[in-house]
Protein backbone atom coordinates (compact mmCIF):
# COMPACT_ATOMS: atom_id res chain seq x y z
CA UNK A 1 0.00 0.00 0.00
CA UNK A 2 1.38 3.37 -1.05
CA UNK A 3 1.81 6.17 1.12
CA UNK A 4 -1.02 8.38 -0.69
CA UNK A 5 -3.29 4.88 -0.06
CA UNK A 6 -2.56 5.15 3.26
CA UNK A 7 -3.43 8.67 3.68
CA UNK A 8 -7.28 7.96 1.62
CA UNK A 9 -8.24 5.21 4.16
CA UNK A 10 -8.05 7.31 6.96
CA UNK A 11 -9.47 10.17 5.34
CA UNK A 12 -12.45 8.53 3.79
CA UNK A 13 -12.75 7.10 7.31
CA UNK A 14 -12.73 11.25 8.73
CA UNK A 15 -15.70 12.04 6.07
CA UNK A 16 -17.71 9.16 7.08
CA UNK A 17 -17.57 9.92 10.66
CA UNK A 18 -17.90 13.83 10.15
CA UNK A 19 -21.18 12.81 8.06
CA UNK A 20 -22.63 10.38 10.86
CA UNK A 21 -21.86 13.51 13.56
CA UNK A 22 -23.99 15.95 10.92
CA UNK A 23 -26.87 13.15 10.56
CA UNK A 24 -27.06 12.40 14.96
CA UNK A 25 -26.67 16.10 15.38
CA UNK A 26 -29.72 16.89 13.07
CA UNK A 27 -32.01 14.01 14.41
CA UNK A 28 -34.08 16.10 16.00
CA UNK A 29 -35.07 17.38 13.37
CA UNK A 30 -35.17 14.47 11.00
CA UNK A 31 -37.23 13.04 13.50
CA UNK A 32 -39.74 15.68 13.29
CA UNK A 33 -40.33 15.76 9.57
CA UNK A 34 -40.89 11.64 10.08
CA UNK A 35 -43.57 11.89 12.45
CA UNK A 36 -45.13 14.78 10.78
CA UNK A 37 -45.35 12.96 7.58
CA UNK A 38 -46.38 9.40 8.95
CA UNK A 39 -49.50 11.11 10.53
CA UNK A 40 -49.82 13.28 7.43
CA UNK A 41 -51.09 9.82 5.79
CA UNK A 42 -51.84 8.20 9.20
CA UNK A 43 -54.40 10.38 10.58
CA UNK A 44 -57.60 11.23 9.23
CA UNK A 45 -57.54 15.25 9.14
CA UNK A 46 -54.12 16.03 10.52
CA UNK A 47 -53.26 17.96 8.18
CA UNK A 48 -56.68 20.56 8.78
CA UNK A 49 -56.22 23.87 9.65
CA UNK A 50 -58.44 23.49 13.04
CA UNK A 51 -56.00 20.42 14.24
CA UNK A 52 -52.81 22.32 13.10
CA UNK A 53 -54.03 25.34 15.65
CA UNK A 54 -55.26 23.24 18.24
CA UNK A 55 -51.98 21.18 17.88
CA UNK A 56 -49.53 24.63 18.18
CA UNK A 57 -51.36 25.85 21.20
CA UNK A 58 -50.81 22.03 22.68
CA UNK A 59 -47.36 22.45 21.47
CA UNK A 60 -46.39 25.67 23.11
CA UNK A 61 -47.74 25.08 26.64
CA UNK A 62 -44.66 21.82 26.40
CA UNK A 63 -41.98 24.16 24.91
CA UNK A 64 -42.68 26.93 27.18
CA UNK A 65 -41.79 24.19 30.06
CA UNK A 66 -39.09 22.56 28.07
CA UNK A 67 -37.54 26.04 27.40
CA UNK A 68 -36.94 26.95 31.54
CA UNK A 69 -36.30 22.93 31.83
CA UNK A 70 -33.29 22.87 29.42
CA UNK A 71 -31.21 25.92 31.40
CA UNK A 72 -32.02 23.76 34.26
CA UNK A 73 -29.84 20.60 32.88
CA UNK A 74 -28.24 22.65 31.08
CA UNK A 75 -26.62 23.81 34.51
CA UNK A 76 -26.25 20.42 36.12
CA UNK A 77 -29.93 20.08 37.66
CA UNK A 78 -33.25 18.56 37.27
CA UNK A 79 -36.61 20.21 37.81
CA UNK A 80 -39.60 17.89 38.35
CA UNK A 81 -41.91 20.75 40.16
CA UNK A 82 -42.75 22.09 36.70
CA UNK A 83 -45.69 20.12 36.76
CA UNK A 84 -47.05 21.12 40.16
CA UNK A 85 -46.12 24.91 39.70
CA UNK A 86 -48.41 24.64 36.84
CA UNK A 87 -51.17 23.37 38.53
CA UNK A 88 -50.59 26.16 41.31
CA UNK A 89 -50.26 28.73 39.33
CA UNK A 90 -53.52 27.99 37.58
CA UNK A 91 -55.34 27.55 40.70
CA UNK A 92 -54.22 31.33 42.15
CA UNK A 93 -55.08 32.98 39.13
CA UNK A 94 -58.53 31.10 39.18
CA UNK A 95 -58.64 32.33 43.34
CA UNK A 96 -57.60 35.96 42.20
CA UNK A 97 -60.66 36.25 39.41
CA UNK A 98 -62.74 34.94 41.60
CA UNK A 99 -62.06 35.96 45.07
CA UNK A 100 -59.28 38.74 44.99
CA UNK A 101 -57.68 39.03 48.06
CA UNK A 102 -59.98 39.17 51.23
CA UNK A 103 -58.72 42.20 53.53
CA UNK A 104 -61.46 40.94 55.97
CA UNK A 105 -64.81 42.88 57.23
CA UNK A 106 -66.53 42.69 53.64
CA UNK A 107 -63.06 44.47 52.07
CA UNK A 108 -61.19 42.60 49.29
CA UNK A 109 -58.49 43.98 46.68
CA UNK A 110 -59.43 43.22 43.02
CA UNK A 111 -57.26 42.79 40.26
CA UNK A 112 -56.87 43.55 36.42
CA UNK A 113 -55.71 41.07 33.86
CA UNK A 114 -52.38 42.15 33.88
CA UNK A 115 -52.09 41.94 37.77
CA UNK A 116 -53.10 38.88 38.30
CA UNK A 117 -51.04 37.71 35.06
CA UNK A 118 -48.19 39.72 37.41
CA UNK A 119 -49.02 38.11 40.51
CA UNK A 120 -48.83 34.61 39.26
CA UNK A 121 -45.55 34.98 37.57
CA UNK A 122 -44.63 35.80 41.22
CA UNK A 123 -46.07 32.85 42.85
CA UNK A 124 -44.13 30.76 40.24
CA UNK A 125 -40.64 32.01 40.48
CA UNK A 126 -40.83 32.73 44.39
CA UNK A 127 -41.26 28.56 43.96
CA UNK A 128 -38.37 28.16 41.88
CA UNK A 129 -36.48 30.66 44.13
CA UNK A 130 -37.34 28.06 46.84
CA UNK A 131 -35.88 25.15 44.77
CA UNK A 132 -32.50 27.18 43.96
CA UNK A 133 -31.93 27.81 47.81
CA UNK A 134 -32.88 24.52 48.73
CA UNK A 135 -30.41 23.64 46.43
CA UNK A 136 -27.64 25.90 46.93
CA UNK A 137 -28.14 27.11 50.41
CA UNK A 138 -28.72 23.91 51.96
CA UNK A 139 -26.78 21.59 49.52
CA UNK A 140 -30.24 19.28 48.86
CA UNK A 141 -30.03 17.59 45.49
CA UNK A 142 -31.69 19.03 42.66
CA UNK A 143 -33.74 15.62 42.02
CA UNK A 144 -34.79 15.43 46.06
CA UNK A 145 -35.12 19.12 46.28
CA UNK A 146 -38.00 19.77 43.52
CA UNK A 147 -39.60 16.69 43.85
CA UNK A 148 -40.07 17.86 47.27
CA UNK A 149 -41.35 20.84 46.21
CA UNK A 150 -43.55 19.29 43.68
CA UNK A 151 -45.44 17.69 46.35
CA UNK A 152 -45.50 21.02 48.21
CA UNK A 153 -47.14 22.62 45.46
CA UNK A 154 -49.30 20.09 44.28
CA UNK A 155 -50.86 20.15 47.95
CA UNK A 156 -51.21 23.85 47.99
CA UNK A 157 -53.20 23.74 44.71
CA UNK A 158 -55.43 21.20 46.49
CA UNK A 159 -56.22 22.86 49.40
CA UNK A 160 -56.70 26.11 47.88
CA UNK A 161 -60.44 24.77 46.87
CA UNK A 162 -60.20 21.66 49.15
CA UNK A 163 -59.59 19.77 45.55
CA UNK A 164 -62.39 21.20 43.64
CA UNK A 165 -62.41 23.03 40.68
CA UNK A 166 -62.18 26.63 40.13
CA UNK A 167 -65.04 27.36 37.23
CA UNK A 168 -66.36 30.08 35.32
CA UNK A 169 -63.51 32.61 34.95
CA UNK A 170 -65.02 34.70 33.06
CA UNK A 171 -63.41 37.34 35.24
CA UNK A 172 -65.53 41.17 36.45
CA UNK A 173 -65.51 44.13 33.16
CA UNK A 174 -65.84 46.24 36.38
CA UNK A 175 -62.58 45.37 37.90
CA UNK A 176 -60.68 44.34 34.24
CA UNK A 177 -60.04 40.66 35.07
CA UNK A 178 -62.90 40.03 31.60
CA UNK A 179 -59.89 39.78 29.55
CA UNK A 180 -58.24 36.95 30.92
CA UNK A 181 -59.76 34.85 29.24
CA UNK A 182 -58.39 35.77 25.74
CA UNK A 183 -54.65 35.39 26.43
CA UNK A 184 -55.51 31.50 25.71
CA UNK A 185 -58.56 31.95 23.26
CA UNK A 186 -57.18 35.23 21.39
CA UNK A 187 -55.15 35.58 18.07
CA UNK A 188 -53.36 38.10 16.16
CA UNK A 189 -52.44 38.50 12.67
CA UNK A 190 -54.58 34.43 12.73
CA UNK A 191 -51.79 33.16 15.36
CA UNK A 192 -53.08 32.31 18.62
CA UNK A 193 -51.31 34.35 21.77
CA UNK A 194 -49.54 31.92 23.34
CA UNK A 195 -47.63 31.36 19.44
CA UNK A 196 -46.63 34.84 20.32
CA UNK A 197 -45.59 34.55 23.77
CA UNK A 198 -43.59 31.56 23.12
CA UNK A 199 -41.72 33.64 20.62
CA UNK A 200 -41.16 35.90 22.34
CA UNK A 201 -39.95 34.06 25.39
CA UNK A 202 -38.01 31.63 22.94
CA UNK A 203 -35.78 34.66 21.60
CA UNK A 204 -35.21 35.91 24.96
CA UNK A 205 -34.29 32.47 26.04
CA UNK A 206 -32.01 32.10 22.71
CA UNK A 207 -30.30 35.59 23.35
CA UNK A 208 -29.19 34.78 26.97
CA UNK A 209 -27.84 31.20 25.98
CA UNK A 210 -25.69 32.25 23.01
CA UNK A 211 -25.07 35.93 23.47
CA UNK A 212 -24.26 37.11 27.38
CA UNK A 213 -22.24 36.08 29.78
CA UNK A 214 -24.95 34.69 32.11
CA UNK A 215 -25.45 32.17 29.36
CA UNK A 216 -22.09 31.38 29.17
CA UNK A 217 -21.92 30.42 32.87
CA UNK A 218 -25.09 28.44 32.40
CA UNK A 219 -23.13 26.43 30.35
CA UNK A 220 -19.48 26.33 32.46
CA UNK A 221 -21.77 25.34 35.41
CA UNK A 222 -22.83 22.40 33.95
CA UNK A 223 -19.76 21.47 32.15
CA UNK A 224 -17.42 21.76 35.42
CA UNK A 225 -19.08 23.57 38.62
CA UNK A 226 -15.67 22.98 40.31
CA UNK A 227 -13.67 25.20 37.14
CA UNK A 228 -16.33 27.49 36.93
CA UNK A 229 -16.20 28.64 40.19
CA UNK A 230 -12.31 28.76 40.64
CA UNK A 231 -12.76 31.07 37.67
CA UNK A 232 -14.64 33.67 39.36
CA UNK A 233 -18.70 32.41 38.12
CA UNK A 234 -21.22 33.06 41.19
CA UNK A 235 -22.42 29.43 40.75
CA UNK A 236 -25.35 30.01 43.00
CA UNK A 237 -26.75 32.68 41.35
CA UNK A 238 -26.48 31.02 38.30
CA UNK A 239 -28.45 27.82 40.36
CA UNK A 240 -31.04 30.76 41.15
CA UNK A 241 -31.29 32.19 37.78
CA UNK A 242 -31.90 28.90 36.34
CA UNK A 243 -34.84 27.44 38.35
CA UNK A 244 -36.38 30.79 38.86
CA UNK A 245 -36.43 31.06 35.26
CA UNK A 246 -38.18 27.76 35.12
CA UNK A 247 -40.79 28.74 37.52
CA UNK A 248 -41.33 31.54 35.28
CA UNK A 249 -42.11 29.35 32.19
CA UNK A 250 -44.33 27.09 34.67
CA UNK A 251 -46.24 29.90 35.53
CA UNK A 252 -46.87 31.41 32.10
CA UNK A 253 -48.06 27.74 31.33
CA UNK A 254 -50.68 27.73 34.30
CA UNK A 255 -52.04 30.79 33.09
CA UNK A 256 -52.26 29.97 29.58
CA UNK A 257 -54.06 26.81 30.32
CA UNK A 258 -56.34 28.58 33.04
CA UNK A 259 -57.65 31.30 30.31
CA UNK A 260 -58.52 28.36 27.97
CA UNK A 261 -60.50 26.07 30.12
CA UNK A 262 -61.60 29.39 31.31
CA UNK A 263 -61.52 27.17 34.61
CA UNK A 264 -58.81 26.09 36.51
CA UNK A 265 -58.38 22.58 38.66
CA UNK A 266 -55.65 21.86 41.07
CA UNK A 267 -54.44 18.34 39.27
CA UNK A 268 -53.85 20.59 35.84
CA UNK A 269 -49.77 19.84 34.81
CA UNK A 270 -49.58 16.42 35.94
CA UNK A 271 -47.14 14.84 34.52
CA UNK A 272 -46.08 17.56 32.88
CA UNK A 273 -42.51 17.81 33.50
CA UNK A 274 -42.21 14.10 32.17
CA UNK A 275 -42.74 16.17 28.46
CA UNK A 276 -40.88 18.96 29.06
CA UNK A 277 -37.85 16.72 30.00
CA UNK A 278 -38.47 14.83 27.09
CA UNK A 279 -38.55 17.63 24.95
CA UNK A 280 -34.94 19.03 26.31
CA UNK A 281 -33.49 15.75 25.70
CA UNK A 282 -34.82 14.85 22.32
CA UNK A 283 -33.48 18.30 21.56
CA UNK A 284 -30.18 17.68 22.32
CA UNK A 285 -29.75 18.39 25.85
CA UNK A 286 -27.39 16.51 28.04
CA UNK A 287 -28.91 14.65 31.25
CA UNK A 288 -24.86 15.60 32.30
CA UNK A 289 -25.12 19.43 31.74
CA UNK A 290 -22.94 21.39 29.97
CA UNK A 291 -24.55 20.92 26.71
CA UNK A 292 -28.35 21.97 24.73
CA UNK A 293 -29.98 24.12 22.91
CA UNK A 294 -33.30 26.38 23.10
CA UNK A 295 -33.99 25.71 19.17
CA UNK A 296 -32.79 22.33 19.25
CA UNK A 297 -35.64 22.17 22.47
CA UNK A 298 -38.19 24.07 20.54
CA UNK A 299 -38.25 21.23 17.79
CA UNK A 300 -37.97 18.34 20.47
CA UNK A 301 -41.45 20.28 21.58
CA UNK A 302 -42.82 19.84 18.49
CA UNK A 303 -42.09 15.88 18.03
CA UNK A 304 -43.35 15.14 21.49
CA UNK A 305 -46.49 17.21 20.50
CA UNK A 306 -47.39 16.05 17.11
CA UNK A 307 -46.22 12.61 18.15
CA UNK A 308 -49.28 13.31 21.26
CA UNK A 309 -51.74 14.29 19.10
CA UNK A 310 -50.78 11.99 16.45
CA UNK A 311 -51.66 8.99 18.39
CA UNK A 312 -54.81 10.73 19.76
CA UNK A 313 -56.20 11.34 16.18
CA UNK A 314 -55.18 7.78 15.50
CA UNK A 315 -56.89 6.22 18.15
CA UNK A 316 -54.10 4.93 20.48
CA UNK A 317 -55.08 3.99 23.81
CA UNK A 318 -53.62 6.21 26.11
CA UNK A 319 -51.48 3.59 28.10
CA UNK A 320 -49.74 3.10 24.72
CA UNK A 321 -48.86 6.63 24.74
CA UNK A 322 -47.05 6.52 27.71
CA UNK A 323 -44.95 3.55 26.29
CA UNK A 324 -44.09 5.42 23.20
CA UNK A 325 -43.52 8.32 24.83
CA UNK A 326 -40.89 6.68 27.12
CA UNK A 327 -39.13 4.52 24.38
CA UNK A 328 -38.68 7.89 22.68
CA UNK A 329 -37.09 9.20 26.17
CA UNK A 330 -34.85 6.42 25.79
CA UNK A 331 -33.82 6.37 22.80
CA UNK A 332 -32.92 10.36 23.16
CA UNK A 333 -30.82 9.92 25.76
CA UNK A 334 -29.00 6.71 23.54
CA UNK A 335 -28.45 8.91 20.54
CA UNK A 336 -27.31 11.45 22.61
CA UNK A 337 -24.47 9.19 24.41
CA UNK A 338 -23.93 7.94 20.49
CA UNK A 339 -23.23 11.63 19.40
CA UNK A 340 -20.93 12.36 22.48
CA UNK A 341 -18.59 9.28 20.95
CA UNK A 342 -18.56 9.92 17.57
CA UNK A 343 -17.42 13.80 18.72
CA UNK A 344 -14.64 12.14 20.45
CA UNK A 345 -14.03 9.94 17.63
CA UNK A 346 -14.25 13.16 15.30
CA UNK A 347 -11.54 14.71 17.69
CA UNK A 348 -8.88 12.52 17.68
CA UNK A 349 -9.08 12.00 13.66
CA UNK A 350 -8.12 15.24 13.52
CA UNK A 351 -5.87 15.77 16.31
CA UNK A 352 -3.89 12.37 14.29
CA UNK A 353 -4.25 14.06 11.04
CA UNK A 354 -2.83 17.24 12.84
CA UNK A 355 0.04 15.42 14.11
CA UNK A 356 0.84 13.86 10.34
Amino acid sequence: MTAQTATAVPRREMDSTSMLLVILKARTFIALILVFVFFAFAAPNFLSTANMVIMSKHVALNAFLAIGMTFVIVSGGIDLSVGSIVGLCGMVAGWLILNGIDLGLGWSIQFNTIEICLLVIVVGVAVGAINGILITKLNVAPFIATLGTLYVARGAAMLSSDGRTFPNLNGNAEYGSDTFRMIGAGDFLGIPISIWMLIVVGCVAAYIAKRTPLGRYIYAVGGNEKAAALSGVKVNRVKYFVYMFSGFCAALVGIIIASQLVAAHPATGDTFELNAIAAAVLGGTSMSGGRGKIGGTIIGAFVIGVLSDGLVMMGVSAFWQTVIKGLVIIAAVVIDQAQQRVQSRVALQAQAALGK
